[in-house]
């Protein structure tokens, strides 16, 4: 999120803290501004307003606690948290703080997607019956700290992959899942936590969806989008394989988180720029179709696809200025404007809900109800 923060004119960078001392020591090149020793100063700090929390999943729920205690607002990197337990605390904290609690990014928020929404709204292509979303990625083969490849901590697929997909499916599907079955795979006994799921998610309107999700690093899905990766950036195809190679050069846990720490901001492999790169389309999670009474739509990094009943058209969506910015609108509004936040505190734990279900699913072989269902809008 760095360079939509740093480039979107309505948010001022003040100050920052990080464990690791070359990012710290970037920011302040970058920006002019000092970082603090702690996210308790962080969130101390008399000049800021809202707080980004970007730590481990695990730590989202104490580090919201002290925002709240000092009054500031929030954005939350998905997952919400690894309980519901701590969702729920989370938003009973920020509403008695009268804090915004937003989590994001999650690519619920790309404008393809919200034109999606915005079209089923309208009602013109009658109701939603069936969603297909699929993503072939390397994710598990990425540079990884041991917390990170252990599933009680939050790591693998289920938590920070699945918190996408979801999300998107469950926009455009109406919020309210009744039902999950579902399967994961963890096949790796090296990366000991799941690398795939596969579910079946049953709707309240009795629409239903098929997610699927592999990070096993084989065959990439961006080749189905026009080879535009996940951020809207044009992909060589000769890259295929490349997080395996490099992850081939480390020989324990120690020199892998090594590996992640050297490409992180401000550290010796970063590419060395906060900037928006240019060139970028819209950015995506994998192929997508939604099937209506009278129309199929593909959210694709160009726009809309509408595929009706007796033509095929794209609705060209042109690329934000700043990458993400749909992000900044959002938060934007709330703590401005004070307009209802989609993405919720409410929103992400019913996320949150769907990931832990698909888990139990995949564990006991059985069909699970999720709790704390809610359809877009429901509460703020």
């Amino acid at each position: 999120m760095l360079p939509t923060l740093a480039n979107d004119p309505r948010i001022e960078l003040v100050s920052a803290t990080d464990p690791q001392a070359p990012a710290c020591a970037q920011f302040e090149r970058d920006f002019g501004v000092s970082c603090v020793e702690s996210v308790q100063a962080l969130c101390a700090h008399p000049d800021v307003q809202a707080v980004y929390i970007a730590t481990p999943h695990a730590l989202h729920a104490s580090h919201l606690d002290m925002a709240a205690a000092h009054g500031k607002h929030v954005m939350v990197e998905k997952p919400m948290a690894l309980s519901l337990q701590d969702c729920t605390r989370m938003i009973e904290a920020a509403k008695r703080a009268g804090i915004v609690l937003m989590v994001g990014h999650s690519h619920s928020f790309n404008a393809p997607i919200a034109r999606a929404h915005q079209r089923i709204q309208s009602g013109e292509f009658g109701a939603v019956r069936m969603i297909q979303a699929l993503n072939y990625t390397d994710f598990l083969y990425r540079p990884r700290r041991p917390e990170e490849l252990d599933t009680a901590q939050g790591g693998g697929v289920l938590f920070s992959q699945a918190a996408h997909q979801l999300d998107i499916v469950r926009l455009l599907g109406g919020g309210l899942v009744t039902q999950v079955m579902a399967h994961t795979g963890a096949w790796d006994p090296e990366r000991p936590t799941e690398g795939a799921y596969s579910a079946l998610l049953s709707f309240a309107s009795g629409a239903f969806a098929s997610v699927s999700y592999s990070g096993y690093g084989h065959f990439d899905s961006d080749q189905w989008m026009g080879n535009i990766g996940e951020l809207g950036q044009v992909k060589n195809p000769n890259d295929h394989g490349a997080a395996r190679r490099r992850l081939s050069q480390t020989h324990n846990a120690e020199q892998e988180a090594a590996l992640k720490a050297a490409r992180n901001y401000g550290a010796a492999q970063w590419s060395g720029s906060t900037a928006t790169p240019a060139g970028l389309l819209h950015q995506h999670f994998g192929p997508l179709v939604v099937s209506c009474d009278r129309a199929d739509l593909r959210p694709t990094p160009h726009g809309l696809w509408v595929d009706g009943d007796g033509q095929s058209a794209l609705e060209p969506i042109a690329p934000t200025a700043v990458a993400r910015q749909e992000v900044i609108d959002e938060f934007y509004n709330a703590v401005i404007h004070r307009q209802p936040v989609l993405h919720s505190g409410v929103w992400a734990r019913a996320t949150t809900a769907l990931s832990l279900a698909i888990l139990k699913s995949a564990q006991s072989g059985q069909p699970v109800v999720p709790e704390f269902q809610v359809a877009p809008n429901a509460s703020v």
